[in-house]
């Protein structure tokens, strides 16, 4: 009798782990991939240098995928079912921002839908959710609609104010795009299709490739004096900065958009007729307020508030959680963002922090920490 004894991958990998690696990339397990923390200069030089060059971001873990149909009518409504974006008014190759939303008006995920060419909608939702939305998508798409997962792509963010320059050498046509739209083009020859978008708070833009030619451009980019890797600690840091939330705590299942501020997000059309799964909540919250909301938090002294710490009032008395919480590099002090009772989320209210069961100091204050600098 022989045993084979067969190494189990726990991770699994991007097309860009090898290059981590010989980066010197401390590696860490996130959303089901083996994926860069940071590099050997470390998160504080990372975050600095994405706000004031361009920092390159490997997110290949991230979920892409087509839904597609006849036209661009019908593939629109079948999606606005499941969303609360307007996705039939989204213009050729725009950029749209939205939720997928479960029947309690809570929160499954949170994606960017890009309108393509003949009837086509390319989605790209979170990594640690994305067999779970696909799943969800497939049940609810009518006859003639169908999902197409894009598992042969990479996809990477160059970030900051210096990433069109960086970018425009290898991929001239980038400058042109605006904000949250996207386009297909060449870099070095190669097909890419860019977006200008990103989660940092920086003008930048995303790029997806397919995945046997994501090395390729990444050694391009980084051989350019304005670009060095970045891992998924600035990447946080850099985020929260720029109040964006991130899925698993400033959005959950329990969570809709109108508590998380982001009622921008929902169309205006859509604000009125509903329509979409989850939509009576959504509805309710809208017409009279939710009993929570998102809030920024500037906690006094230098000690930060991790995710998990309590938020009461002066008198003592809990009225809400920390969701995400560390130290914000651009601000030089601790930052936080998190859940309090609507009649306590005013700017300028005065909190207190649970940290190490002693009530800390801190200040409702309004998103973001740092001012965007997205391309209008």
């Amino acid at each position: 009798c022989r045993i084979v004894v067969r190494r189990v991958q726990l991770s699994e990998r991007t097309p860009l782990y090898d290059l981590h690696v010989s980066l010197g990339a401390r590696m860490v397990p996130f959303a089901g991939y083996d994926m860069p923390v940071q590099y050997p200069t470390g998160i504080l030089a990372e975050h600095n240098w994405t706000r004031n060059a361009a920092g390159l971001f490997d997110v290949s873990h991230m979920g892409q995928c087509l839904v597609v149909g006849p036209d661009h009518e019908t593939v629109a409504k079948a999606l606005e079912k499941l969303v609360p974006g307007d996705v039939l008014g989204l213009g050729q190759g725009k950029i749209r921002y939205t939720q997928l939303l479960n029947e309690q008006g809570g929160t499954l995920d949170d994606l960017m839908i890009t309108r393509g060419e003949n009837g086509t909608l390319a989605l790209v939702v979170n990594a640690s959710r994305k067999f779970a939305d696909y799943a969800w998508i497939e049940v609810l798409l009518p006859a003639g609609v169908k999902l197409v997962r894009l598992e042969d792509r990479a996809l990477v963010a160059l970030q900051g104010p210096k990433a069109e320059a960086a970018l425009a050498r290898h991929a001239p046509d980038c400058a042109q795009l605006e904000f949250m739209s996207a386009s297909a083009m060449l870099f070095d020859g190669m097909e890419i299709t860019a977006s200008r978008s990103g989660y940092t708070g920086e003008d930048g833009f995303e790029i997806s490739v397919q995945a046997d030619k994501a090395l390729r451009i990444v050694e391009a980019l980084l051989a350019e004096p304005e670009v060095k890797p970045i891992g998924l600690g600035a990447r946080d840091s850099l985020r929260l900065e720029g109040g964006l939330c991130l899925y698993g705590h400033e959005l959950d299942e329990t969570i809709s958009p109108v508590e998380a501020g982001l009622v921008w997000s929902i169309g205006k059309k859509r604000r009125i007729d509903g329509g979409f799964i989850g939509a009576e909540r959504v509805l309710q919250e809208l017409r009279d307020g939710p009993e929570r909301k998102r809030v920024g938090i500037k906690p006094e002294g230098r000690a930060p508030a991790r995710d998990g710490t309590v938020i009461t009032n002066k008198e003592g008395r809990q009225i809400g959680v920390i969701t995400s919480g560390g130290f914000g590099p651009t601000v030089n002090g601790p930052i936080a963002m998190g859940y309090v009772e609507t009649v306590s989320s005013a700017p300028g209210t005065s909190i207190q922090l649970m940290v190490r069961g002693s009530a800390m100091p801190a200040t409702i204050v309004k998103l973001p920490f740092v001012p965007n600098q997205f391309k209008r």
